[in-house]
């Protein structure tokens, strides 16, 4: 589960170290590039919240089958765009389709016992991350060495590896299909976010948090180029820092099982508070950049593991649309942050970036004490 999850995530962000390279093939300016890959993230956004309660409706097995071949078709269509508007499309629709990791993620919840959900999801999204930052990597190197669009078709022949080993070693879904139809299970959505606390902290943090990834990743490139006349590959192999977040999941999930939640999500805003604190003031030396990526990225995977261990502590019943919600304001801030972040760019450069981002730390500051987390998960199951 762990491994499939990163493989489908990593479409997500192939697009985010070649920006660039887009940018000066179909003629454009950085702003709309980095509107690209907004809606790759807008796509998610919907994806999560139209696609992924149909989790709580069908059998897992098949579902999670049919949205990775969705996914291959719409890496195929972005290898093959002849222009920018026919990309457009095929970079929301990646975004729409790459929900598989979002069904697997609460059936591993679903299916851990109670009292080692955390250590599980730290496991699963370990994958998550590995995945994320790899796909970084894997788009910067290949995009300086090959045409940018041949990393799409690479992408596909991946993923559609993956869905043979999907079918054949994924566990069976035991419920089967369940007695419930889509729109009153989508008209469920509003009531779960309105009458759940801790759904509703976990949703605005993570939010922001993401939101404050976003904001270094969707200009990172752009400041490499300004600032040290360095291209796409640089910018990839980066993104290989956040192995620190890969390593540190497991403990995080470990920690949470056995202290408090509220202590994770607190830590993770703190490291990620400290990284643009080092990204301004030391962020026109490469170790700085270093430095506080490696922070960043340890702040995103403590807010990730918490937050989702505590909305999977939830009715497991309705695992899959509490995480529907999670993960659609999770990606909404993140394709928030991508906007405000290349429009602050245009206007105010990395200062403006900078300040992007603590705008999203205060935001979640104000949340978390406003609202909240449990101080222990709950176990209970129904």
């Amino acid at each position: 589960m762990a491994i499939v999850t990163g493989v489908i995530v990593a479409n997500l962000n192939f697009i985010q170290p070649i920006e660039n390279l887009i940018a000066v093939d179909f003629n454009l300016s950085k702003s709309v590039v980095g509107a690209l890959a907004m809606v790759t993230q807008l796509g998610y956004a919907f994806g999560l919240l139209l696609i992924v309660p149909l989790g709580d409706i069908f059998d897992r097995y098949h579902l999670i089958q049919v949205m990775i071949i969705l996914s291959i078709g719409s890496l195929l269509l972005a290898f093959w765009a002849p222009n920018v508007a026919v990309f457009s499309v095929a970079t929301t629709l990646i975004g729409i389709t790459s929900v598989a990791p979002q069904i697997i993620i609460p059936y591993a919840g679903y299916l851990a016992p109670s009292d080692q959900r955390g250590k599980v999801l730290g496991i699963v999204l370990s994958g998550l991350l590995t995945g994320i930052l790899l796909s970084r990597s894997f788009s910067g190197l290949l995009g300086s060495i090959v045409p940018w669009q041949d990393i799409y078709l690479i992408a596909a022949g991946i993923d559609l590896i993956f869905l043979v080993i999907v079918h054949l070693y994924l566990p069976r879904d035991a419920r089967g299909h369940q007695n419930l139809h889509y729109w009153p299970v989508i008209q469920t959505l509003p009531k779960l976010f309105r009458q759940q606390k801790a759904l509703r902290g976990s949703a605005i943090n993570g939010f922001c948090m993401f939101g404050m990834s976003n904001v270094l990743w969707s200009t990172l490139a752009f400041y490499l180029a300004a600032q040290y006349h360095l291209g796409s590959n640089v910018a990839g192999l980066l993104g290989l820092l956040g192995i620190a977040g890969v390593i540190a999941a497991p403990w995080i999930g470990n920690l949470i099982d056995q202290r408090s939640p509220r202590l994770t999500v607190g830590l993770g805003m703190i490291f990620s508070g400290i990284a643009f604190v080092v990204f301004w003031l030391l962020g026109v030396w490469l170790i700085g950049l270093i430095v506080g990526i490696i922070l960043l990225d340890l702040g995103t995977q403590f807010s990730q593991v918490s937050n989702q261990a505590i909305v999977q502590s939830l009715n497991r019943h309705e695992s899959s649309r509490n995480n529907s919600v999670f993960m659609f304001s999770y990606f909404l801030g993140g394709s928030l942050g991508t906007l405000t972040a290349t429009t602050a760019w245009s206007h105010a450069g990395w200062t403006g970036v900078c300040l992007v981002a603590v705008v999203f730390l205060i935001i979640a500051l104000v949340a978390h004490f406003v609202i909240g987390e449990p101080e222990k998960l709950g176990q209970e199951d129904d």
